[in-house]
């Protein structure tokens, strides 16, 4: 009877020491809710003015999917600098995940930091770069972490 109970254990033990040693986190559930993130997308509809968007073009993670739009909730500087929040939309423009980009000569870095839907506690922070061709990428590390209901004071 003992033997019965302990495959199970084993298998599951299995799988967290799998998902460790490949430094991503199961969730409750054993998914992979973490890992590297890896995003292009395209901007030939952002001229620097507020509510300008950048579309996605591809993406490593289901939840990010082509077509998405970043929109810059604040102007470029008259330097070219960008210190802005912006808002991923989705489909029908309803909001998807907020975060925080700033591009200057010094950082060029992206912070999310959660969402409604799929995107809720969705974590990244990623490195801007841009690519010969004009393509913008995202390259980093997301999670999706524990969420807090701040109105009912619940996790």
């Amino acid at each position: 009877m003992k033997r019965i109970w302990l495959l199970p254990v084993a298998i599951a033990a299995a799988g967290v020491l799998t998902s460790a040693s490949s430094g991503q986190a199961p969730n409750a559930h054993g998914l992979v809710r973490a890992g590297a993130l890896h995003v292009t997308k395209e901007c030939s509809q952002f001229d620097g003015t507020v509510g300008s968007f950048c579309t996605i073009t591809s993406s490593n993670i289901s939840v990010i999917r082509p077509g998405m739009r970043v929109v810059y909730l604040a102007a470029v500087a008259k330097d070219g600098s960008l210190d802005s929040d912006l808002v991923l939309t989705g489909g029908g423009h309803q909001t998807a995940a907020v975060g925080h980009v700033v591009l200057n000569d010094a950082a060029m870095h992206v912070t999310i930091w959660g969402g409604s839907g799929a995107f809720a506690c969705f974590h990244a922070d990623v490195t801007v770069s841009q690519d010969k061709a004009g393509i913008w990428h995202w390259d980093g590390t997301y999670h999706f972490g524990v969420c807090l209901d701040l109105e009912r004071g619940t996790g």
